[in-house]
């Protein structure tokens, strides 16, 4: 057995009636564990290799917990407070990232990014919908659907209101971490698996989903789709406001750079440098036609948007008259880099 993991966690989670886990809270999800914490819980709980989920009980929690008293001591104090559970408990041990095989190991997977341990984009998550089950979300937690009328029944003759708050794969980040130094209006916009930046403000009608978000710092007034990893604002206060949508998915990976901002109803298919706008309304996918002007707003060439990719210091607008959609150097943003430049 390697004496290495790429990833543990203990948790704590909820099972439906067949014993069938339907979610799973990390409090401290931990990346590259050191080999003498592997080889003090290994016995433990039977560990022999490899990408697993194993179920212990109190007595084994307290086991681990004094096995990693001096070993891992925030670790070992967690175990204590897991013992008390009257929920099922689960060790997660990940020999290396792989896609996952079971919902305790996606779990753990969206876990590592909502607590910043890796950015979007960062891990397998190859096949983790099918691992997911799709649960009622509730004012007593997570519910199985097939078991859901019977609880709400339950609910209403103890002269109780069992709440749905949503029916979905993935659960609110918030229920489970709250990153620092953030502000999120809207709670339910933000999916565990994602990763949000110290110095993120996400308004009321934004929303990040999973496997994406933000440097930070920053503001999200629209949504950022999975895939997409939003730059920090400049050192002056400035900051990469995303009004409109990000779209990312599959094996795309649609980065912004630094001090940039999509307008309003505004959405990009390509990644983008630093200090880009997008002008309000206009959405540009790898495909769309740009007019590139110069100075004197002639126009130089029509390339695709995705011969722009990356690149800094564009403006990318619609002209009023032709519909055509145009990209001119952002002559205030390369003024202020240089400035800064200067500055420096």
């Amino acid at each position: 057995m390697s004496r290495s993991l790429f990833s543990l966690a203990f948790g704590v989670g909820t099972q439906n009636r067949q014993e069938n886990w339907l979610e799973v809270f990390y409090a401290q999800p931990m990346l590259a564990p050191s080999a003498e914490l592997l080889d003090a819980i290994a016995p433990i709980l039977g560990y022999q290799g490899g990408n697993q989920a194993i179920g212990f009980n109190k007595n084994q929690a307290t086991e681990l917990a004094h096995a990693l008293k001096a070993v891992a001591p925030a670790q070992a104090s967690l175990l204590v407070r897991l013992a008390e559970s009257q929920n099922p408990l689960v060790a997660t041990l990940l020999a290396e990232d792989s896609a996952p095989s079971s919902t305790p190991e996606a779990y753990l997977k969206l876990h590592l990014l909502s607590h910043r341990l890796v950015k979007p984009h960062g891990l397998n998550l190859t096949g983790i919908f099918a691992l997911l089950p799709n649960v009622a979300w509730t004012s007593q937690g997570a519910v199985d659907l097939a078991e859901l009328p019977e609880r709400q029944l339950e609910a209403r003759l103890k002269g109780e209101l069992l709440e749905v708050f949503a029916v979905d794969k993935f659960p609110k980040m918030t229920d489970y971490v709250v990153p620092s130094g953030v502000r999120i209006a809207d709670s339910a916009r933000v999916r565990l698996g994602a990763y949000v930046g110290e110095g993120t403000t996400v308004m009321h009608e934004g929303f990040i989903n999973f496997n994406a978000g933000t440097a930070g710092p920053g503001m999200i007034e629209g949504r950022v789709s999975a895939g997409v990893f939003v730059g920090k604002g400049s050192d002056l206060g400035g900051g990469c406001s995303t009004m409109g949508t990000l779209s990312g998915g599959g094996n795309i990976v649609i980065s912004v750079g630094e001090g940039c901002l999509i307008g309003a109803n505004a959405g990009i298919g390509i990644p983008l440098g630093d200090r880009c706008t997008v002008e309000s309304g206009l959405y540009i996918t790898a495909g769309t036609k740009v007019a590139l002007l110069d100075e004197g707003n002639a126009l130089v060439k029509v390339v695709k948007a995705r011969e722009l990719a990356g690149q800094a210091d564009l403006l990318f607008r619609r002209n009023s008259q032709t519909g055509a959609v145009e990209c001119k150097t952002n002559k205030s943003a390369v003024e202020l880099n240089e400035a800064l430049h200067a500055h420096n």
